[in-house]
């Protein structure tokens, strides 16, 4: 059994093309049936503003799986802390036994969080996308726009936060490290009218964002609301969506933007299907878009085997 450190993980694993390829091979198998995932094991630690997700899967044929501990305290910033945590057990999908340890700290889950939004654009938004809009002005504000940029031209970066000097230091920020021009706004509205992709990725527990803030051909990745307490999104723009997906029905039902939607009938994707049935996608320029990601196991299994495949062979 190997055990590594956030260190050496973050030294392999990157935002990068490979990585990309792993996690849309993951969510490929599980379109195609080929994966064993149980739902979430979620437990609320509310005096303390705290969350525990346990998350899991085996993709058939894959040597591991993996399990990942996720813990996520909202209130540790202000303790100098982090608000996200956790590692990841790789176990021998031949044996059960264990394989490897990766106490990466959350940094894995960043990772394949940024991919999943970053393939949804890629089956789902207009090919010539270059200008994206993000709410909020966390981590995955900016790792959203770096992960994009693997799959499409971004030019352009328009951010809308309720707190004006997260939004100020998130410029700054994708300025010195990505040498991206950001454009600050004082609404969701003011920020899509000038997007092609929108990013939605707060913690939220009422709508950020309305089907009134959308043009024409704008494609929406909500990836905020993973608990029953959280939204992101209007229900109406579930409804009034030309193309709506999730990464997993059963999951956006029980915490994802579905929760909040809990009688909308209509035509639902799943990102594994829709990776192997491409023509289900966009068909049109002026279509909406619109994906739900609520964080899955096999996200977790695919991004955990590829780090333990590179760390292999450092």
């Amino acid at each position: 059994m190997h055990i590594y450190n956030r260190e050496q993980i973050a030294q392999l694993v990157k935002l990068d093309c490979a990585a990309l390829e792993a996690v849309e091979s993951g969510f490929a198998a599980l379109g195609r049936g080929e994966v064993e995932m149980p739902p979430i094991l979620s437990m609320n630690i509310a005096e303390n503003n705290g969350e525990v997700d346990v998350k899991t899967a085996h993709i058939r044929g894959w040597p591991r799986f993996a399990i990942k501990i996720s813990p996520g305290f909202f209130d540790n910033p202000a303790l100098g802390l982090p608000s996200l945590n956790g590692l990841m057990l790789l176990f021998s999908a031949k044996t059960g036994l264990v394989d490897a340890v990766l106490f990466d700290e959350g940094y894995l889950t960043d990772i394949r969080t940024a991919l999943a939004g970053a393939i949804a654009a890629k089956h789902l938004s207009r090919s010539n996308s270059q200008r994206v809009a993000v709410i909020g002005a966390g981590l995955q504000a900016e790792l959203q726009v770096v992960a994009l940029r693997l799959v499409r031209d971004i030019r352009e970066v328009h951010v809308h936060t309720r707190d004006p000097s997260k939004a100020q230091a998130y410029a700054a920020r994708m300025q010195q490290q990505y040498g991206l021009n950001v454009s600050i706004h004082d609404s969701a509205a003011s920020a899509c009218a000038q997007a092609d992709i929108v990013v939605t990725t707060t913690p939220a527990r009422e709508p950020v964002l309305r089907w009134a803030d959308l043009p024409k051909g704008i494609h929406v990745t909500a990836m905020g609301s993973d608990n029953p307490h959280k939204n992101e999104l209007q229900p109406t723009i579930l409804a009034s969506a030309d193309v709506l997906v999730v990464d997993r029905l059963s999951q956006s039902r029980a915490l994802g933007e579905l929760h909040h939607a809990p009688a909308l009938q209509r035509e639902i994707f799943e990102l594994g299907s829709l990776i192997n049935n491409p023509q289900s996608a966009r068909t049109d320029e002026r279509q909406i878009t619109v994906c739900d990601l609520t964080g899955t196991g096999v996200q977790d299994t695919a991004i955990a085997n590829y780090a333990a495949r590179l760390l292999e062979d450092a």
